[in-house]
């Protein structure tokens, strides 16, 4: 019999009960009790609703209170030594430490998972990292699962992903050196699961995908030679890329079975099927778990009657990748437009879609035959429908010449003109964007939202909270000021909301990290500008100081990165048609007399495939589009962009490309070392490091942060440093949020002092 079974599935709830527990606990509004309680419902709940679509086995292990890979770190004894806690002992408090800082340490530096939008924290090793298995948490979810009667399999990262996505806390140092170490604490692990009961054990090696150095493929081969006789049955479990260039080596281990994505590389079937092992199973990943749109049945079934022929019940059937990166349930959605809705699969919907393919295998195609017809009518409604196509909008991108891409003038000349223009001193202090988006300002969006607050009380509501914004950062003394964004309730959803060819959802919420969720807009068809979408609010908070104030965008990359994109047109030539509307948004600003302009990009690095065969073409496509959007205006008007969270070294050319006047990075986390790549490539644009994480309740001093800006000026000439926090300020309260923006601003005004 086929297998239908899942990776892993949404942890926040389908109306973020996570997200809502999280921040009552750390309010102190419930205790650790209350918090593992709420967890466990939601655990039960999502068990529960994955049997129920018909899977015949249940991951166990793919929640997290805040994130996997911190869960492996703690599981696997791995913690930081320099927070000083005793790793088999780390509760609630300590494991929020380790997550978001504290008085005495910063967090876990945070970095993109893969490709995606979701944010890991990275583990951190030196010499004397030690392992020891603390697997009491995950026991209590397997005990959870029994009593529920699930028919589960357990979810862990598996050591050469855990330590290749790690990061080397020490000179000359390198982490895969642990793996001998290391491995005997997966053995331990892998005999209490055994021992509970545990038959199969799901072992997640994403990073197979990447370009994996020769010393880690080699180490491979070592670390499933040592975990080969534990008494449970791998699964080894590689996703968002291919792996074919491996497939011999692959199927040579000595694992029970393996799992490859047949969405992001379909060809690589090719390479496993022929001569597969007769005593593995064989897992495919037919089902997008990045997207969001209805699987095509009829072709999926097919793939998989051809392997069923010759894999018969050592054939899984299962989505790409975890479920992670879709929202919830589709149920959800009733005020969605029907036709769009049916073109649509959640979470939920697309765990239907893999039962639906292992039936069809293990009764015969006419037992699924209903289905594989609604299928092929939503797939050709789609494709015929006149709300996906705008011929105009492809004729202007068609229409779109070398010189939309180009400044008038060179960078040297454009700064020249920029210092006169806006006078402002060595080492200029402003901030990503974003102010705290208190309750208030949320209940009132949300009562505009619903039809309960007229526009002109939503507008003087929205007016007053840009006031406040304003004042408090004249009263800081900030050079550059911004609007707070106090009308917008996500970078991306706020633009999104605003655009042709573009809707969103009510309830389509998808985890980025810990309890921040994001809503991606939904991007069906040919996208373009209506009207103005943000020209109004910073016009009227220009008019309330004589400082510039910068005007804030979302730039077309992050907008196509962080939406999900519709699968049916080349995604270059969608980024350039927001790209276009954009560069209307810069141009109407530009005609209200704004003088800077901000164009975020934190989605730049993350859209980089995973294979450095395939950066050119990626690279030269998003260059152009940031260009196409930013490239309109005179040569005094200096546009800024902001990346975050990401490794940014090994594109620097590509960065440097985009030609911004200003580029605002995150470096905190990492102790400055993200800027000293800028340094080596004499980054020639000016330069913003952040010097403080906005991420975390932590306050640092000014001492702290002027210690940072000195190493930035180490590197980066002085004329060319701002100074800024890390990204925006949203999710921050005001309190933190005044006091550390006033330490920015004292350190900067000291190393003023010093370059005097």
């Amino acid at each position: 019999m086929a297998i239908a079974h899942n990776l892993g599935f949404p942890r926040i709830g389908m109306r973020r009960e996570l997200k809502s527990a999280l921040e009552s606990f750390w309010r102190g509004d419930i205790d650790g009790g209350q918090l593992r309680q709420a967890a466990a419902v939601l655990r039960k709940h999502h068990w529960s609703a994955q049997q129920e679509s018909g899977l015949n086995v249940v991951p166990v292990g793919d929640f997290a209170l805040y994130d996997h890979m911190l869960d492996m770190s703690v599981l696997l004894g791995a913690v930081p030594e320099r927070f000083g806690f005793d790793d088999r002992e780390i509760g609630l408090d300590a494991y929020f430490a380790l997550a978001r800082g504290n008085p005495a340490q910063p967090a876990m530096e945070m970095t993109k998972w893969f490709d995606t939008n979701y944010h890991y924290l990275v583990p951190e090793f030196t010499s004397r990292s030690v392992f020891r298995p603390a697997p009491s948490r995950l026991c209590q979810e397997l005990a959870e699962a029994k009593d529920l009667g699930i028919r589960s399999k357990v979810v862990l990262v598996g050591p050469i992903t855990h330590l290749y996505l790690g990061k080397e806390k020490e000179p000359g140092f390198e982490r895969l050196s642990l793996l001998p170490r290391l491995l005997p604490v997966y053995r331990d692990i892998l005999a209490n699961l055994a021992a509970l009961g545990v038959e199969w054990v799901q072992i997640d090696e994403p990073a197979l995908v990447t370009d994996l150095p020769n010393a880690w493929w080699a180490a491979l081969d070592d670390a499933y030679a040592a975990l080969s006789g534990a008494a449970v049955k791998l699964l080894l479990t590689t996703y968002f890329g291919s792996v074919s260039d491996h497939a011999a080596q692959l199927k040579a281990l000595p694992v029970a079975g393996l799992h490859i994505d047949l969405c992001r590389a379909p060809d690589q079937l090719d390479a496993f099927l022929p001569n597969y092992p007769g005593d593995k199973v064989l897992s495919l990943g037919v089902i997008d778990g990045r997207n969001i749109w209805r699987a095509d049945l009829g072709h999926a079934f097919s793939i998989l009657e051809r392997v069923h022929g010759v894999l018969r019940e050592r054939l899984w059937v299962a989505p790409s990748c975890s479920l992670l990166h879709c929202p919830v349930d589709l149920g959800q959605e009733t005020k969605l437009d029907p036709d769009l809705r049916s073109w649509l699969a959640f979470a939920v919907q697309k765990l239907g879609e893999v039962a639906t393919l292992a039936r069809g295998l293990n009764e015969g195609r006419q037992a699924i035959q209903e289905e594989l017809r609604a299928s092929a009518e939503s797939r050709h409604g789609r494709s015929t429908s006149g709300r996906i196509h705008n011929p105009g909008i492809r004729q202007r991108v068609a229409r779109l010449t070398p010189a939309d891409s180009e400044r008038q003038s060179a960078f040297a000349v454009r700064q020249k003109r920029q210092h006169g223009r806006f006078n402002l001193p060595l080492f200029p202090t402003t901030t990503i964007g974003s102010f705290p988006q208190t309750p208030g300002i949320r209940r009132m969006r949300a009562a505009f939202r619903r039809g309960e607050l007229g526009y002109l009380r939503y507008l003087e509501a929205m007016r007053a909270e840009i006031r406040l914004a304003v004042e408090k950062q004249e009263a800081l003394g900030l050079d550059v000021l911004v609007h707070g964004e106090a009308e917008r309730n996500d970078m991306v959803e706020y633009f999104g909301e605003q655009l042709e060819g573009v809707t969103f959802t009510e309830y389509g919420w998808v985890q980025s990290y810990g309890s921040r969720c994001v809503k991606p807009p939904i991007i069906f068809g040919d996208v373009c500008r209506r009207e103005p979408m943000t020209v109004d609010w910073i016009k009227y908070a220009q008019s309330l100081t004589a400082k510039p104030m910068k005007g804030m965008l979302t730039g077309p990359v992050t907008i196509l990165q962080w939406s999900f994109v519709r699968d049916d047109r080349p995604r270059p030539e969608t980024a350039l048609q927001i790209a276009l509307a954009i560069r209307e948004e810069v141009a109407d600003l530009e005609k209200a007399g704004i003088g800077m302009i901000q164009i975020d990009e934190p989605a730049f690095r993350e859209g980089l495939p995973l294979k450095k065969s395939q950066w050119d073409e990626y690279l030269q496509w998003a260059v152009r589009a940031f260009r196409v959007a930013s490239a309109g205006v005179v040569d005094d008007v200096q546009i800024h962009t902001h990346m975050c969270y990401s490794e940014f070294n090994d594109i620097l050319p590509a960065i440097a490309a985009l030609d911004a006047d200003v580029i605002t990075i995150e470096t905190s986390r990492s102790d400055m070392e993200l800027l000293e790549g800028f340094g080596r490539f004499e980054y020639p644009n000016e330069i913003g490091p952040g010097v403080y994480d906005i991420h975390s309740p932590r306050v640092p001093d000014t001492a702290e942060m002027l210690r940072l800006l000195e190493k930035a000026a180490e590197v980066i000439a002085p004329a060319r440093l701002w100074v800024n926090p890390d990204c925006g300020l949203k999710t921050r309260r005001w309190p933190e949020t005044e006091a550390a923006l006033r330490h920015m601003v004292e350190a900067a005004r000291t190393l003023r002092e010093r370059h005097a």
